[in-house]
């Protein structure tokens, strides 16, 4: 019964590990049975990683999600029987040209899912090194709170533009701070920022991922913190679970660790992606999948948790 709705592999990904194949049979291996392949997206030429940089532009990255979409393609067709497989990807807000970027795949191809995410402020990645993250919090006037004000209006802007299904690592400017896992309420503007995105997420019907990425990175709590959770869960949202994998190692890990912010914000309900009945579809982009229901309680018993690494 578990699941993750976001992952990556080192075929399509340069700072991940092992092919898609082997990153579905692990899952497969561990127990999922909703697992979504959501890759990185094309980028500008003026937005690559240091690991790209050498050996691919815009094009070449194009290519390789195109690549990457025949493939997962083919894997939900070979694996049907043993775990239900959705393709997807994880977007990129960088820059004015990233909306366009963004609605040509949604054009181009039929996805199940995205993933809504932020990783720049000002056009600097905040997630990559504590360099870049100080670079762009100089830019931002010097300080973590002014930075994460900044963060989140980037944030609203992807929001109100794009309608992610999935609202990825909701909090992840907080990685590379002075204090990760400080309450975001010490800064009552950006705490009044992080209310409006997530109303806005909750008015169109968006879901918040728990995201587990933050604990193999040194923090307390998952994507979001639980507080955001609890503030979320007031208002009628809706969460699902991703490991944002990249690669075996990381495919449900520190799920457990989730469990307990889940239990923490009084979560009793969980959400997965199923194949959609006849015209239940609620957001009319993607036609064949919906949303399930799961309380924890019956989350819990799954043979996954017996499996998975703590």
């Amino acid at each position: 019964m578990p699941w993750s709705h976001h992952s990556h592999s080192g075929q399509f990904c340069g700072h991940a590990a092992e092919s898609l194949e082997q990153v579905v049979q692990d899952a497969i291996a561990k127990g999922m049975t909703t697992f979504c392949m959501t890759e990185h997206i094309a980028r500008s030429d003026l937005d690559l990683y240091p690991e790209e940089a050498e050996k691919h532009n815009q094009a070449s990255l194009a290519k390789l999600y195109d690549d990457f979409y025949h493939e997962a393609r083919r894997l939900q067709k070979v694996y049907a029987e043993q775990i239900q497989l959705f393709v997807g990807f994880e977007g990129e807000w960088i820059r004015d040209g990233s909306l366009g970027i963004i609605q040509g795949l949604l054009e181009k191809y039929e996805v199940d899912l995205f993933i809504g995410s932020v990783h720049h402020v000002h056009t600097i990645p905040v997630d990559f090194d504590t360099a870049m993250y100080h670079k762009a919090r100089e830019i931002a006037g010097g300080s973590d709170e002014q930075i994460f004000e900044d963060y989140f209006d980037a944030q609203h802007a992807m929001l109100q533009a794009l309608r992610p299904p999935v609202v990825g690592h909701f909090d992840l400017i907080r990685l590379k701070s002075d204090q990760p896992d400080r309450s975001f309420k010490a800064w009552p503007k950006v705490w009044e920022k992080i209310m409006r995105n997530l109303e806005s997420v909750a008015s169109y019907g968006g879901v918040l991922e728990l995201n587990s990425s933050s604990l193999r990175k040194g923090m307390k709590e998952c994507y979001p913190q639980v507080e955001i959770c609890e503030a979320f869960l007031a208002m009628g949202g809706r969460f699902t679970l991703s490991d944002d994998s990249h690669g075996i190692a990381q495919v449900g890990l520190n799920y457990e660790k989730v469990l307990h912010c889940v239990e923490r914000a009084g979560i009793t309900e969980l959400s997965h992606l199923v194949l959609a009945t006849a015209k239940s579809s609620a957001d009319p982009r993607f036609p064949k999948v919906q949303w399930a229901a799961v309380q924890v309680a019956d989350l819990k018993q799954h043979a996954f948790w017996t499996k998975s690494q703590g």
